[in-house]
C-alpha cells in the first residue's frame, strides 16, 4: 500500500538482510521525547542500552529531542522572524536531537560501556534539498557499522539529514520515527522497537477515550490509516516505510518491559472485518478558495511542498483540508499564487478505520446514526477504503470519539491482525459539505 508523496526511494533499501551480523544480534530502537525528558529519563534510557549491549546485542539507538525543546527554538525563530529562513530553521531545530544523543553517550560513558553519538550527517542520512521537509535519499551507514564492530551504543540523531549541498535537512515533525525505520532497513534489521510514554496503540487515544483497549498487533495498513486520521503515535511516513522495506515495529512504553502492540505486513489470506480504532484530530480546518480551479490550488500547494487531503470543487470555489499543515502556510501558498482563501476553523474530525469499509456500507451508517442520536453534526463526512471520516464541531470531537468506539463496541472487541488486503488507498469525493 502506498499513499502519494510519502514513499521514500528503494535506495534506502540494503543489499541483503539480516537478523543478525557475526558480532551478534542487531536492533535499532528509537525513544521519542518523553522518554528521554529529563536527565532522569535520559539516564535510564541509557541503563537500557547497556543492558543490552552486555547481553552481546549490537545497538543503533534513535533518539527525538527532549520533550518541548523543539517547540521551545521553534518560538525563538518567530520570536525574531515572523517568516525564518528555512535552511536556519532547520540548521536550529535539528540542535535538539544532537543534544539528547551527546547527553545519552555521556550517562552511557558513565554507565562504564562506550557508546558515539552522531548527527544525521553522520550517519549517512542523505535526503534532498526541501527543508522542513526533506525526504530520504539514501543511507550510508558505514560509520555505524564501524562503530558496532568496535563495540560501541551507536546513538544517532533522529528528524534530520543532509542534502547533497551538505546542508543540514529535518525530516518534518514525527521525522525521528522515519529515521529509526530507515536506519533498520539500511542496517538489515527485520524489525524496529518505538520506545514511547504510552504502551501501545490503542483502539481509540485513552486519553480522550478511557476504555481504549490496547491492540495486541495491526497491518501496516491499518496502523497507517489510524495515523493519517490523527492517530500521534507513529509518524504517517514511518509506517510507509515500514510497509515497503517489509519492517516489523513493536511499539511499546519506554517505562516498562511489557510487550507493547506490534504493526506489521499482514498474515493473513482471508477477509478479516474487524473495526481497527478509532482515531481523532482537534483541529482540521476546511479551506475555502474563490477559484474554480482545483488544479491551481494543489499547484499552490506543491510548490511549497504542502500535503492536501480531500479537495471539493464546484462551479465557483475550491474547498479543502490541509492535514498537519499550518493556516498561516495555507494563506501563503495561495497568497503566492494571487488566490484569496477563507476557512472554516472551528473543526475536528473524528475516523473510524477497519479492513473493509469499502464493502461493508452498514460501517457508515453505523457511524452516521451514532452521531446524530448524539446530537454531533456530521459537516463533511469522507469515504475511501478502509475509513470513514467526519468533520464535526471542535468542541464535539472527544465526544464523538466516545460514542463511535461504544457504538462498535470496541472495549470488548477480540484482538486479531486484519487480513485486509495492500491494495493502495483511494480516495472518493465527500458526501456533503455543509
Amino acid at each position: 500500500m502506498t499513499s502519494p508523496g510519502l514513499t521514500e526511494p528503494d535506495s534506502v533499501l540494503p543489499a541483503a538482510r539480516g537478523a543478525g551480523t557475526p558480532h551478534g544480534r542487531r536492533v535499532v530502537w528509537k525513544f521519542g521525547g518523553t522518554s528521554v525528558g529529563d536527565a532522569g529519563r535520559l539516564r535510564a534510557v541509557a541503563e537500557r542500552l547497556v543492558a543490552a549491549r552486555r547481553q552481546g546485542t549490537q545497538v543503533v539507538a534513535v533518539l527525538s529531542a527532549m520533550g518541548g525543546t523543539t517547540d521551545e527554538l521553534v518560538q525563538q525563530a518567530y520570536g525574531l522572524s515572523t517568516e525564518p529562513q528555512p535552511r536556519e530553521l532547520d540548521a536550529l531545530l535539528s540542535v535538539g536531537e544532537m543534544m539528547s544523543c551527546a547527553l545519552a553517550a555521556i550517562a552511557v560513558h558513565d554507565l562504564g560501556e562506550r557508546a558515539v553519538s552522531l548527527t544525521g550527517a553522520q550517519a549517512g542520512i542523505c535526503t534532498d534539498d526541501a527543508h522542513g521537509n526533506a525526504r530520504l535519499q539514501q543511507i550510508c551507514p558505514r560509520r555505524i557499522t564501524e562503530a558496532l564492530d568496535e563495540g560501541a551504543i551507536v546513538l544517532v540523531a533522529g528528524f534530520q539529514g543532509v542534502s547533497g549541498h551538505g546542508d543540514i535537512t529535518t525530516l518534518g515533525r514525527g521525522g525521528s520515527d522515519a529515521t529509526a525505520i530507515a536506519l533498520a532497513s539500511a542496517l538489515g534489521a527485520r524489525e524496529c522497537d518505538i520506545f514511547t510514554d504510552v504502551p501501545g496503540v490503542f483502539t481509540a487515544d485513552p486519553r480522550v477515550v478511557p476504555d481504549a483497549r490496547k491492540l495486541t498487533a495491526v497491518s501496516h495498513e491499518e496502523m497507517l490509516h489510524l495515523a493519517d486520521a490523527g492517530a500521534r503515535v507513529l509518524q504517517t511516513r514511518a509506517v510507509e516505510l515500514a510497509a515497503a522495506h517489509d519492517i516489523d515495529i513493536h511499539v511499546r512504553s519506554s517505562f516498562t518491559s511489557e510487550p507493547g502492540t506490534w504493526i506489521r505486513r499482514q498474515t493473513s489470506a482471508l477477509e478479516d472485518e474487524r473495526i481497527s480504532g478509532i482515531a481523532h484530530t482537534g483541529h482540521d480546518p476546511v479551506y475555502t478558495v474563490s477559484c474554480p480551479s482545483p488544479a491551481m490550488v494543489t499547484a499552490a500547494m506543491a510548490q511549497r511542498g504542502l500535503a492536501i487531503g480531500l479537495i471539493l470543487p464546484d462551479e465557483q470555489n475550491v474547498r479543502f483540508t490541509a492535514p498537519g499543515v499550518g493556516g498561516a502556510q495555507v494563506t501563503a501558498a495561495m497568497a503566492a499564487m494571487d488566490l484569496d482563501v477563507s476557512v472554516r476553523d472551528d473543526l475536528g474530525s473524528v475516523s473510524v478505520v477497519s479492513s473493509m469499509v469499502v464493502n461493508r456500507s452498514d460501517i457508515a451508517a453505523t457511524i452516521l446514526s451514532a452521531l446524530e442520536n448524539s446530537r454531533i453534526h456530521a459537516h463533511l463526512i469522507t469515504c475511501m477504503p478502509s475509513r470513514v471520516s467526519c468533520h464535526v464541531l471542535a468542541a464535539d470531537v472527544g465526544r464523538a470519539a466516545q460514542v463511535l468506539h461504544d457504538a462498535f463496541q470496541l472495549h470488548a472487541a477480540e484482538e486479531s491482525i486484519s487480513g485486509s488486503s495492500a491494495t493502495e488507498m483511494s480516495r472518493t469525493a465527500p458526501v456533503a459539505v455543509r
